[in-house]
């Protein structure tokens, strides 16, 4: 099963914004999740070497959608295969493939989750507790409730309660706040 880390987590100021970047090792996939907004690069790469990984190692980056706050810093990491909606990147081969139930490695696989954005997905991971998914459905654990940016709110409904069905899921990691565990109140 997989191990899963927030490295930095996502924040909304008045002038600063963060986006929550996460980390996942399953075997030997070593999954970097929207590196994007931080306040620098080490923000994302202390908590790595934390971890005993270097960029370098990183075998895979998975990205949400392609707003700059979730994509900024994929640079650091050469050597990964970089995934979106549609397909995976590496050096100059770009592989097409549909991201829905696309397997990045035996633990994790990509949803197509968008409403966000029309190109936006989520990372699935099977850890020793539970599903746990990445995903900008949410901003935080408390919302908003309505998407402010949303290109399609009624989606943005229709695939959070898709999440929230998920059999097993035990925490979901948004876009800009901490983990949370769903819950009655969680905004659908």
């Amino acid at each position: 099963m997989a191990d899963v880390h927030v490295l930095a987590e996502g924040y909304l100021g008045e002038e600063h914004v963060g986006g929550t970047v996460g980390f996942v090792r399953d075997g030997d996939a070593l999954i970097v999740i929207d590196p994007g907004l931080v306040a620098s690069p080490s923000a994302i790469l202390d908590p790595l070497a934390a971890l005993g990984v270097r960029p370098e190692d990183v075998t895979d980056v998975v990205i949400s959608h392609h707003h700059p706050d979730h994509t900024l810093k994929v640079a650091l990491f050469l050597n990964a295969r970089v995934h979106d909606h549609w397909a995976w990147y590496q050096d100059d081969l770009w592989t097409e493939r549909e991201a829905e139930g696309f397997q990045v490695s035996p633990g994790v696989r990509l949803l197509e989750v968008p409403g966000h954005t029309p190109q936006d997905i989520a990372t699935v991971v099977d850890t020793d507790e539970g599903v746990v998914v990445f995903t900008h459905l949410w901003w935080t654990a408390e919302g908003p409730a309505e998407d402010p940016l949303a290109t399609d709110p009624a989606l943005v409904h229709v695939h959070r309660e898709r999440v929230l069905a998920l059999p097993g899921l035990v925490r979901i990691v948004p876009g800009h706040g901490p983990a949370f565990e769903p819950s009655p109140s969680t905004p659908r």
